[in-house]
Parts: structure tokens; sequence; C-alpha cells
């Protein structure tokens, strides 16, 4: 079967202003909306594309994360996944044990494609993707604004600092994903209702047998500093002035 694989991260909604906590152990998240992480929604919906065009036949939703990150492969599902798997994790992994948790999944359902967000809201770390073609010794290609998949090679134009570049890629392989790729559909309420009896697994992290210990020690988050109210000046005599005065000019 002709599968996709679509990873799934559950982040803060971006809608929401983060707040650090007063102790500065973290973030706020008690009573804050989540989401599904918009890059990784961008590849979902390109994936759907893949199998309306006939490219695929199946396509598989994935997100490690707490029991909470049902809901947002609930609303995967909703978007038009077939079915989907939640790798129970309590607490918050770092991209290479994400990576290598994909790479079992990856060898458990033998995907012709692996979709990830090109990186995650939260974190910005951009690494899952890169680390898991690493450790599945497959093609990648990264940062994609358009894919097209003709057999058994996938052809993708990627935005680089020069303009595009396409390469292209022999499946299986993994693919992130850009903004400019497609913009995600709408969930509609019907396909909210059909979606609750869509498959969806659950999977104990132990059961992988992944070793996810924490390579990284966070200290302390801070938040940024407060930005200084801005001045009005009359003309720019007075703004040189004013940049001398700060050292500036």
């Amino acid at each position: 079967m002709r599968r996709i694989l679509v990873g799934i991260k559950r982040v803060i909604d971006y809608n929401v202003r983060v707040r650090v906590r007063p102790d500065g152990t973290g973030v706020v998240t008690d009573g804050v909306k989540m989401s599904a992480n918009p890059f990784d929604s961008i590849a979902l919906e390109e994936a759907l594309r893949l199998r309306e065009r006939g490219e695929a036949d199946e396509v598989v939703a994935v997100s490690v994360g707490p029991t909470e990150a049902q809901q947002q492969l609930r609303d995967a599902l909703a978007m038009g996944a077939d079915r989907a798997i939640l790798v129970k994790a309590d607490a918050a992994l770092e991209p290479p044990a994400v990576a290598r948790v994909l790479l079992e999944l990856a060898r458990r359902e033998n995907p012709r494609l692996v979709l990830l967000g090109k990186q995650a809201i939260d974190d910005d770390c951009n690494q899952t993707g890169q680390m898991l073609a690493a450790l599945w010794d497959r093609p990648q290609a990264t940062s994609a604004s358009k894919i097209e998949i003709s057999g058994e090679v996938a052809r993708v134009t990627r935005e680089v600092d020069a303009g595009l570049e396409t390469i292209e890629v022999d499946l299986p392989a993994v693919c992130t994903t850009d903004l400019r790729l497609n913009e995600p559909r709408y969930i509609k309420l019907p396909d909210i209702m059909k979606a609750k009896k869509k498959p969806l697994d659950v999977v104990e992290l132990a059961a992988l047998g992944v070793d996810a210990a924490p390579l990284v020690q966070i200290v302390k988050f801070d938040p940024p500093p407060q930005r200084q109210k801005g001045v009005i000046v009359k003309d720019a005599a007075e703004l040189v002035a004013a940049l001398k005065q700060k050292g500036l000019a």
C-alpha cells in the first residue's frame, strides 16, 4: 500500500500570547488553547492532496505526546487522514528522541513518504526531519514549497536564498514542508463527526523500545525584555541627536 506518514505536534496555538511561569520553570499551559503545529497542518494538507491525485492510498497521522494530543489527531482525522497513531509520552521529547520514535513507526508502517513540518513553533528546532532521514538512511527534501511525485521519485521545489531549487529524491523519503506549499483546508462539522469513528491507536513509548532520555538540560526560562516606549522626533537632526545620545550614531 502506498502510505504517507504525517507528523502532528501539539503546541500552544499561534494566536495565544506565550507567558513564562513566575518561577521560570517553563511556559504557562493551564487553560491555554492548544493546536496542531501550523507547519504540520501544511504537511497533512499536502498528504491529502497527494492521495486525492492518486499518488497515495492511505494517510496516517502520528503524534508523540501526552494523552491530550488525541484532540489534535482527531482534528487530523477530520481533515481527512485515514487513521492516527499516538505514541504516548508524558514528558516533552527532544528532536533526537522524536526522530527515533518516527523511525520505529516507519519500520512498522513502511510508508512511501514521511511528511513533517519543517519546524515547530514552540521550539523552532528544525531538526526532526533531518534526523529521521539520517536514522532511516533515506533521502530527504527540506523546506518544500512544491511536491510532485512521479513513479518512485519525488520532485521537490525548495525556496533558498538565491531563488528556487528543485531536487529529485528516490522514494521512500522524508520531506519537510514550508509555509508556501499550500493552505490547509477548513474542517467541517460533518467531518468532525465522521472522525470519531476513524481508528486512533495509542502506543506507549516504552513499547517501542526508544531511548528518550534528554540530552539537554534546560536551566531556566526567561521572557524577552520589554520594549522601551518609542520617541517622536520633529526632524532628522533631532533623530540624529537622539541616536548619538544613546551611542548608536
